[in-house]
């Protein structure tokens, strides 16, 4: 460097590091405000704006830095403020909670020079803030205005510390609640107009939470302890949350069991500390079709996800068939009430009102004059077994009968095995698509092989088609497989409904066949091996056969089914030549036990398989008479032509009571 340089630089002012300068300028207001001690001013130390003491204390409420918001208020002891602020998410059961400086209108921000978010007079200062607090499942987000007073204490913004700043019209001494107000659930009906369901006795657990020494224990010892089919059990987070958001001095029923069924469930529930039993009446018993009708229990956490907010943990609600289908519409929804009340829970004030929706019957399309003779036809047997009874001109369904199946609705979901039965759809595809018909004169050996497939049967003397499919017989119908192709034979099922889309208000298998791959797959499927059915689908079947016209199935009359599938029309001389087949089984074949009148067609089979490493029969009836199609499914050795006709003979001829 040059001299002439060195001089420039030693006689230019030295220029502070710029932390250094802001140190300095530190210093100097120091000494400045130390100076002015002594005298009546305090304003070098002042905050000039209030806005960073309410910005600081609206963040550390909205994260939950209780002791930080509280170190920002005045007027109240530190602890209570962050134990009172504390407390709002748990007395709302809050899934979050938003605060933002200024004016909202529910949509955002609300930009109004007119409103001021802080008005500073002097010492003293007015803050309005927004608070939109989600309520999770107890009804939609609750919206409003805050207030809070502020003042300039040591030259320092403090948060003067009310209730109210939690809430404009909460007032000291009082807490925050939600109440939910359930309607009486609606009824079901059959097509009397009459009620499906009767009261019965109800166990009613719950809790008055003001009296719980230790709510959270409480809580887990009751769902520990409440286990139901498959191991469902209540959530213990939210059902704490409930009992936190409820008023203290209330009975909250958190779960009702049934009367005698869960009783030694009862008994043990109500040993734990705390945990009360409130016996009511609840109209909840199915009078029949109780498989279909569906039961009601406690809203466990898998149930939640079906059914969805606003329903809670513990809440009475559908756990299957009809109850489960149609909560929403059957129970409607709660009304939901955000209160402010007194410690004693005596005077309380609404603040905030969520109307529910109000429940709605469901009517359904079941006949008790039908049903009542379904039920009657299976009692006694020493099998479960299922029938499933339908107007095939409408496609509604009369009955829905299950005995002994432990509470499934076999008549809508079993996957049997169709056996013979499924003859019916083999025939109609023969008389459709291979321009036979009844007359066809057909071999019925004692064995036959399709396909490297041998099939047995009791032999019979050549005969017409009608004939051998009146005695059952399986090498008839095998050897005429090679007349047809697999996807003909699928495409005739479909139109009798097997396997396709129908559109049913309750849960129900369509049906399935097997792959048909071989010669021999496809003569297998004709006689019904691997091919998998429920009764309704084969009641479907036999009222395709009588009317010439496959509708979908219905249970439920209101609410309405939704768009209707189209109807499917198979050729009418098939439909006429496969109604022929049919009577002449009832009347000369191997469903003549079902032969009460001349008016009535079917046929019936037993159909073998193996489940669990043992073997298996399910003994089948499928036919119709009149305006009536059903369909009979027994897990045994037994008649079923002799069970159609019991129901047959106590059904008048019009399939109507």
């Amino acid at each position: 460097m040059s001299k002439s340089n060195r001089g420039r630089s030693a006689r230019a002012p030295r220029r502070l590091p710029r932390g250094s300068r802001t140190v300095r300028r530190r210093a100097v207001s120091l000494a400045v405000c130390g100076a002015l001690v002594g005298t009546m001013t305090t304003g070098c130390w002042a905050e000039p704006s209030a806005m960073p003491a309410v910005r600081d204390f609206l963040i550390a409420w909205q994260v939950g830095n209780y002791p930080a918001a509280a170190k920002k208020t005045t007027g109240t002891d530190r602890k209570a403020v962050a134990s009172a602020l504390g407390a709002v998410r748990a007395q709302l059961d809050a899934a979050s909670l938003r605060l933002s400086l200024g004016v909202s209108d529910g949509r955002g921000r609300v930009d109004d020079a007119r409103v001021k978010s802080i008005a500073k007079r002097g010492d003293d200062a007015d803050a309005r803030f927004s608070v939109k607090i989600d309520l999770g499942e107890n009804g939609q987000p609750w919206e409003y205005l805050g207030h809070m007073h502020l003042r300039r204490i040591g030259g320092k913004w403090k948060v003067v510390w009310n209730p109210s700043i939690i809430n404009p019209e909460l007032g000291p001494g009082q807490r925050l609640a939600v109440v939910s107000e359930v309607p009486q659930r609606a009824m079901i009906k059959d097509t009397t107009g009459r009620s499906m369901l009767h009261e019965v006795p109800t166990y009613n657990i719950g809790v008055v939470p003001g009296r719980l020494a230790d709510p959270q224990r409480t809580v887990e010892q009751l769902t520990k302890a409440a286990k139901f089919d498959g191991g469902r059990r209540l959530d213990s987070e939210r059902l704490l949350g409930r009992v936190h958001s409820a008023p203290p001095q209330k009975f909250v029923s958190l779960l009702t069991l049934r009367y005698p069924q869960q009783r030694q469930l009862a008994n043990r529930l109500i040993q734990i500390p705390g945990v009360l039993n409130h016996p009511i009446e609840t109209s909840s018993a199915p009078n029949y079709a109780p498989e279909l009708v569906g039961g009601l229990g406690p809203a466990t956490a898998d149930l939640l996800q079906q059914v969805g907010a606003p329903y809670q943990p513990g809440d009475t609600i559908g756990v299957s068939g009809l109850q489960l289908l149609q909560q929403r519409r059957l129970a409607g929804t709660p009304t939901v009430k955000v209160v402010a009340q007194d410690s004693a829970g005596k005077s309380t004030q609404v603040l905030k009102t969520w109307d529910g929706l109000p429940p709605q019957e469901v009517s359904t399309t079941l006949d008790p004059g039908v049903q009542r003779k379904a039920d009657g036809a299976l009692k006694g047997l020493p099998y479960p077994a299922s029938l499933v009874a339908l107007h095939p001109s409408s496609g509604q369904v009369a009955a829905v009968s299950n005995h002994g199946t432990g509470g499934e609705n076999r008549a809508f979901e079993a996957h049997y095995p169709a056996g013979m039965t499924f003859g019916i759809v083999s025939a109609e595809a023969l008389f459709a698509r291979a321009g036979m018909n009844s007359a066809t004169k057909t071999k019925c050996p004692a064995s036959v092989t399709v396909g490297g497939k041998t099939f047995t049967s009791k032999p019979h003397a050549d005969a017409s088609f009608a004939s051998h499919f009146a005695l059952g017989c399986k090498t008839a119908l095998a050897q005429l497989s090679t007349r047809l192709d697999a996807r003909a034979l699928q495409a005739e099922a479909a139109q009798l409904g097997i396997g396709r889309g129908w559109g049913a208000s309750a849960p129900a298998f369509t049906g399935s066949l097997p792959p048909m791959n071989s010669e021999g797959a496809k003569a297998a499927a004709m006689v019904g091996d691997g091919v998998q059915v429920s009764p309704l689908a084969m009641a479907l079947v036999a009222g395709t056969a009588q009317t010439g016209t496959w509708r979908s199935p219905y249970v439920l009359k209101d609410p309405a089914k939704p768009a209707d599938i189209p109807p499917q029309n198979p050729q009418s001389e098939a439909i006429a030549d496969l109604r022929n087949v049919l009577t002449r089984t009832v009347s000369k074949g191997v469903a003549q036990d079902a032969h009460v009148t001349s008016e009535v067609n079917g046929t019936a089979a037993y159909a073998q398989y193996t489940e669990g490493g043992r073997n298996k029969t399910v003994s089948w009836f499928v036919g119709a008479r009149g305006d009536l199609a059903f369909a009979i499914a027994i897990e045994g050795p037994v008649s079923a032509s002799k069970v159609a006709a019991r129901f047959l003979r106590s059904t008048p001829t019009s399939g109507k009571t």
